[in-house]
């Protein structure tokens, strides 16, 4: 039977990132953040991926990275999420790393090794709302030149690299320098958006884009669940620490029942949440049922983020509603998540296709 508990070098994995986090992304850093013209911290991204390591983590040692598993990529996305950190390790260290080692050849190989050094940055040209399995957009190639465009790019505006798919069947690297990234206006400004337009751009050729996509998008939409967890996590704790020191009638308003009730439930969900996320990493990690462990942890998770960061907002009484106070950056990533990868209802509807339990 599959261990889902977390290991002592996941544990440890854990307390290096959040130290880091704490010490580099408080709230106050990433709210000031959202309100410049740089929303990324790179510098953080350096931190993360030179310093410790940690872009390579899905790459075989032998092809430049750590060579560790999805499990371990799971552990930083929870911090991540607890943290609600401005930085594109889900669309470059994932889902551009996942798509580049589905494609062989020197090219990618280049490009795989750069991506787990940290030296780039990438992103995968395909809109943040498709789902694993879902129709995604494809340029036009014209003798080694691809005009088109595609919207809803996640981390387009930081990457260096942009791994476009091609009418052809193919999935071409392209230059960010080549092409025309305009940001977009997004609810969650901590993964921010954008179209990109190419018009006669070169590119070159890496694989073959159906399998490289495919993979890709099932990785991040897995690990997905595990920044989400990380996110309901984060809201249930600084809920009930909020509560425990609030006071009304003169006693601490988390001793009011109704409120317990509302929090217990939460806890559940996500206590329930944790094992499907954990499930997902495991799944992928294994290579086996991957796409029934990713759709059961996104048909789940994406309602609970949402559900614990409205708690938390509303919990936090007026003080939740102002810009200084962080509950709102996390209700928007929940938000934001709940329609990147597939929606909750696309991942039931694919769950049920995969395990033959069609709705009358």
């Amino acid at each position: 039977m599959t261990d889902l508990l977390y290991s002592e070098e996941e544990e440890a994995l854990r307390a290096a990132v959040r130290d880091l986090l704490t010490d580099h992304c408080g709230p106050a850093g990433v709210i000031a953040r959202m309100e410049s013209d740089e929303p990324h911290d790179l510098a953080l991204w350096k931190s993360l991926a030179e310093g410790m390591g940690l872009a390579g983590l899905l790459v075989p040692e032998e092809r430049g990275g750590q060579g560790a598993t999805h499990r371990e990529a799971a552990v930083v996305l929870e911090e991540l999420g607890r943290a609600v950190a401005p930085v594109p390790y889900l669309t470059s260290a994932v889902v551009a790393t996942e798509a580049l080692l589905a494609c062989a050849g020197e090219e990618a190989a280049g490009l795989l090794a750069d991506l787990a050094s940290g030296r780039r940055i990438g992103a995968l040209a395909v809109g943040l709302h498709t789902a694993p399995g879902g129709a995604f957009r494809a340029v036009r190639v014209e003798g080694g030149r691809l005009y088109g465009e595609t919207a809803g790019i996640a981390d387009a505006a930081v990457a260096d690299v942009l791994l476009v798919p091609a009418e052809d069947g193919g999935l071409y690297a392209v230059g960010a320098d080549a092409a025309t990234v305009t940001p977009r206006v997004s609810l969650d400004l901590t993964r921010p958006v954008a179209t990109i337009v190419l018009e006669g751009a070169p590119g070159r050729r890496l694989g073959d884009a159906e399998p490289a996509v495919r993979r890709a998008l099932c990785a991040g939409a897995g690990l997905l669940a595990s920044e989400q967890l990380g996110l309901a996590e984060r809201s249930l704790t600084e809920t009930v620490n909020y509560l425990k020191e609030r006071r009304q009638f003169n006693r601490p308003v988390g001793g009011f029942q109704a409120l317990k009730h509302r929090l217990a439930q939460l806890w559940l969900q996500t206590v329930n949440l944790r094992a499907a996320a954990r499930s997902a990493a495991d799944a992928l990690a294994r290579g086996e049922d991957a796409d029934v462990a990713v759709a059961v942890a996104q048909a789940y998770a994406a309602p609970v983020a949402v559900h614990a960061a409205e708690e938390a907002l509303q919990l936090h009484g007026g003080i939740g509603m102002t810009w200084e106070h962080p509950a709102h950056l996390r209700l928007k990533r929940a938000k934001a998540d709940s329609l990147a990868y597939g929606t909750a209802g696309a991942h039931r509807e694919e769950l049920a296709a995969l395990v033959d339990l069609q709705a009358p």
